[in-house]
Protein backbone atom coordinates (compact mmCIF):
# COMPACT_ATOMS: atom_id res chain seq x y z
CA UNK A 1 0.00 0.00 0.00
CA UNK A 2 2.79 2.45 0.80
CA UNK A 3 4.27 1.44 -2.37
CA UNK A 4 1.15 1.98 -4.19
CA UNK A 5 0.74 5.79 -2.30
CA UNK A 6 4.58 6.45 -3.14
CA UNK A 7 4.25 5.61 -6.70
CA UNK A 8 1.12 8.25 -6.71
CA UNK A 9 3.31 11.04 -5.16
CA UNK A 10 1.78 13.66 -3.45
CA UNK A 11 -1.35 14.42 -5.47
CA UNK A 12 -2.85 11.08 -3.97
CA UNK A 13 -3.28 12.80 -0.40
CA UNK A 14 -5.99 14.84 -0.78
CA UNK A 15 -7.98 11.88 -2.11
CA UNK A 16 -6.87 9.88 1.02
CA UNK A 17 -7.96 12.21 3.28
CA UNK A 18 -10.83 12.52 1.34
CA UNK A 19 -11.68 8.86 1.27
CA UNK A 20 -11.94 8.94 4.51
CA UNK A 21 -13.94 11.45 5.37
CA UNK A 22 -15.95 9.74 2.85
CA UNK A 23 -16.24 6.38 4.75
CA UNK A 24 -16.59 8.35 8.64
CA UNK A 25 -19.84 10.27 7.11
CA UNK A 26 -20.97 6.60 5.33
CA UNK A 27 -20.56 4.86 8.63
CA UNK A 28 -22.34 7.40 10.49
CA UNK A 29 -25.05 8.19 8.35
CA UNK A 30 -25.54 3.99 8.87
CA UNK A 31 -26.05 4.20 12.18
CA UNK A 32 -28.26 7.43 12.60
CA UNK A 33 -30.58 6.84 9.96
CA UNK A 34 -32.29 3.67 10.88
CA UNK A 35 -35.80 3.81 11.64
CA UNK A 36 -36.42 2.48 14.31
CA UNK A 37 -33.98 5.58 16.07
CA UNK A 38 -35.47 8.38 13.59
CA UNK A 39 -38.97 7.27 13.16
CA UNK A 40 -40.10 4.15 15.30
CA UNK A 41 -43.12 2.59 14.60
CA UNK A 42 -44.01 2.02 18.33
CA UNK A 43 -44.16 5.97 18.96
CA UNK A 44 -47.56 6.84 18.12
CA UNK A 45 -48.84 3.82 19.98
CA UNK A 46 -47.30 5.02 23.43
CA UNK A 47 -47.91 8.79 22.66
CA UNK A 48 -51.75 7.70 21.41
CA UNK A 49 -52.10 5.61 24.74
CA UNK A 50 -50.68 8.56 27.01
CA UNK A 51 -53.27 10.68 25.80
CA UNK A 52 -56.01 8.35 26.64
CA UNK A 53 -54.85 8.27 30.31
CA UNK A 54 -55.57 11.82 30.84
CA UNK A 55 -53.49 14.00 28.51
CA UNK A 56 -49.83 14.72 27.90
CA UNK A 57 -47.49 16.67 30.59
CA UNK A 58 -44.57 18.67 29.87
CA UNK A 59 -41.86 16.38 31.43
CA UNK A 60 -43.87 13.72 28.99
CA UNK A 61 -42.96 16.11 26.24
CA UNK A 62 -39.71 16.94 27.06
CA UNK A 63 -38.91 13.14 26.92
CA UNK A 64 -40.27 12.56 23.70
CA UNK A 65 -38.09 15.74 22.64
CA UNK A 66 -35.37 13.81 23.39
CA UNK A 67 -36.03 10.10 22.09
CA UNK A 68 -36.54 10.36 18.42
CA UNK A 69 -36.89 12.82 15.69
CA UNK A 70 -40.65 11.83 15.39
CA UNK A 71 -40.33 12.30 19.33
CA UNK A 72 -39.32 15.44 18.53
CA UNK A 73 -42.03 16.57 16.01
CA UNK A 74 -44.96 14.77 18.33
CA UNK A 75 -43.86 16.73 21.16
CA UNK A 76 -44.03 19.88 19.31
CA UNK A 77 -47.59 18.59 18.12
CA UNK A 78 -48.67 17.81 22.06
CA UNK A 79 -47.51 21.02 23.03
CA UNK A 80 -49.65 23.00 21.09
CA UNK A 81 -52.62 20.59 22.28
CA UNK A 82 -55.09 22.63 23.30
CA UNK A 83 -54.79 24.73 20.33
CA UNK A 84 -56.85 24.59 16.98
CA UNK A 85 -55.91 22.27 13.97
CA UNK A 86 -54.20 24.34 11.96
CA UNK A 87 -51.58 25.59 14.64
CA UNK A 88 -50.77 21.95 15.42
CA UNK A 89 -49.77 21.45 11.90
CA UNK A 90 -47.71 25.02 11.88
CA UNK A 91 -46.03 23.97 14.96
CA UNK A 92 -45.42 19.96 13.00
CA UNK A 93 -44.04 21.57 9.74
CA UNK A 94 -41.63 24.20 11.51
CA UNK A 95 -39.95 21.35 13.61
CA UNK A 96 -40.36 19.16 10.48
CA UNK A 97 -37.74 21.69 8.83
CA UNK A 98 -35.84 21.69 11.79
CA UNK A 99 -35.77 17.87 11.43
CA UNK A 100 -35.23 17.26 8.12
CA UNK A 101 -32.28 20.09 8.64
CA UNK A 102 -30.60 17.17 10.84
CA UNK A 103 -31.20 14.09 9.04
CA UNK A 104 -29.46 15.45 5.98
CA UNK A 105 -26.23 16.35 8.29
CA UNK A 106 -23.08 15.51 6.49
CA UNK A 107 -24.44 14.80 2.87
CA UNK A 108 -23.52 17.85 1.87
CA UNK A 109 -20.23 17.02 2.09
CA UNK A 110 -20.56 13.23 0.90
CA UNK A 111 -22.23 14.78 -2.21
CA UNK A 112 -19.05 17.25 -2.77
CA UNK A 113 -16.60 14.46 -1.99
CA UNK A 114 -18.43 12.68 -5.03
CA UNK A 115 -18.05 15.46 -7.59
CA UNK A 116 -14.55 16.84 -6.43
CA UNK A 117 -12.82 13.29 -6.24
CA UNK A 118 -12.35 13.14 -10.17
CA UNK A 119 -11.16 16.74 -10.45
CA UNK A 120 -8.24 15.51 -7.40
CA UNK A 121 -7.65 12.71 -9.81
CA UNK A 122 -7.27 14.64 -12.98
CA UNK A 123 -5.17 16.88 -11.02
CA UNK A 124 -2.74 14.08 -10.15
CA UNK A 125 -3.04 13.09 -14.15
CA UNK A 126 -1.70 16.69 -15.19
CA UNK A 127 0.94 16.80 -12.41
CA UNK A 128 1.68 13.20 -13.98
CA UNK A 129 1.85 14.03 -17.24
CA UNK A 130 4.23 17.41 -16.74
CA UNK A 131 6.62 15.04 -15.23
CA UNK A 132 6.33 12.70 -18.09
CA UNK A 133 7.32 15.40 -20.85
CA UNK A 134 9.82 16.69 -18.60
CA UNK A 135 11.78 13.05 -18.94
CA UNK A 136 12.40 13.97 -22.23
CA UNK A 137 15.12 16.71 -22.99
CA UNK A 138 17.71 17.64 -26.14
CA UNK A 139 20.14 14.75 -24.96
CA UNK A 140 17.33 11.89 -24.70
CA UNK A 141 15.05 10.83 -21.96
CA UNK A 142 14.93 9.85 -18.47
CA UNK A 143 13.10 6.68 -18.03
CA UNK A 144 12.80 6.64 -14.26
CA UNK A 145 11.52 9.88 -14.60
CA UNK A 146 9.41 8.99 -17.68
CA UNK A 147 7.91 6.07 -15.57
CA UNK A 148 7.22 7.94 -12.10
CA UNK A 149 5.22 10.29 -14.37
CA UNK A 150 3.58 7.55 -15.47
CA UNK A 151 2.88 6.16 -12.21
CA UNK A 152 1.12 9.68 -11.02
CA UNK A 153 -0.86 9.89 -13.98
CA UNK A 154 -2.60 7.13 -13.73
CA UNK A 155 -2.95 5.89 -9.85
CA UNK A 156 -4.36 9.35 -9.11
CA UNK A 157 -7.30 8.69 -12.17
CA UNK A 158 -7.71 5.76 -10.57
CA UNK A 159 -7.88 6.64 -6.59
CA UNK A 160 -10.21 9.65 -7.95
CA UNK A 161 -12.73 7.07 -9.32
CA UNK A 162 -12.27 5.09 -6.04
CA UNK A 163 -13.14 7.26 -4.26
CA UNK A 164 -15.70 9.32 -6.55
CA UNK A 165 -18.10 6.24 -7.42
CA UNK A 166 -18.87 4.32 -3.73
CA UNK A 167 -19.57 8.65 -2.45
CA UNK A 168 -22.41 9.20 -5.16
CA UNK A 169 -23.50 5.71 -4.66
CA UNK A 170 -24.24 6.07 -1.08
CA UNK A 171 -25.04 10.26 -1.04
CA UNK A 172 -28.08 8.98 -3.34
CA UNK A 173 -28.98 6.08 -1.03
CA UNK A 174 -29.14 8.37 2.12
CA UNK A 175 -30.96 11.15 -0.07
CA UNK A 176 -33.18 9.02 -0.61
CA UNK A 177 -33.19 7.47 2.75
CA UNK A 178 -34.15 11.22 4.03
CA UNK A 179 -36.78 11.26 2.12
CA UNK A 180 -38.28 8.43 2.92
CA UNK A 181 -37.97 8.67 7.15
CA UNK A 182 -39.79 12.43 5.76
CA UNK A 183 -42.34 11.18 4.49
CA UNK A 184 -42.74 8.21 7.39
CA UNK A 185 -42.55 11.17 9.51
CA UNK A 186 -45.62 13.32 8.59
CA UNK A 187 -48.17 10.50 8.13
CA UNK A 188 -47.43 9.70 11.72
CA UNK A 189 -47.79 13.34 12.80
CA UNK A 190 -51.12 13.76 10.46
CA UNK A 191 -52.25 10.94 12.39
CA UNK A 192 -51.48 12.51 15.70
CA UNK A 193 -53.66 15.76 14.94
CA UNK A 194 -56.20 13.44 13.77
CA UNK A 195 -56.16 11.75 16.85
CA UNK A 196 -55.78 14.89 19.03
CA UNK A 197 -59.09 16.12 17.66
CA UNK A 198 -61.42 12.97 17.54
CA UNK A 199 -61.07 12.22 13.60
CA UNK A 200 -59.04 9.20 14.32
CA UNK A 201 -59.73 6.73 16.88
Amino acid sequence: MWTLIQAAGWPIWPLIIASIISLAIIGERFWSLRTELVAPKSLLPEVQATLKQGGVTRDACVRLENHSPLGEIFASALSNVDTSREVMKEAIEETGRAVAHKLERYLTTLGTIATVSPLLGLLGTVIGMVELFGAFTATGHDVAMFARGISVALYNTAMGIVVAVPSMIFYRHFRAKVDSLIVDMEQEAIKLVEIVHGERK
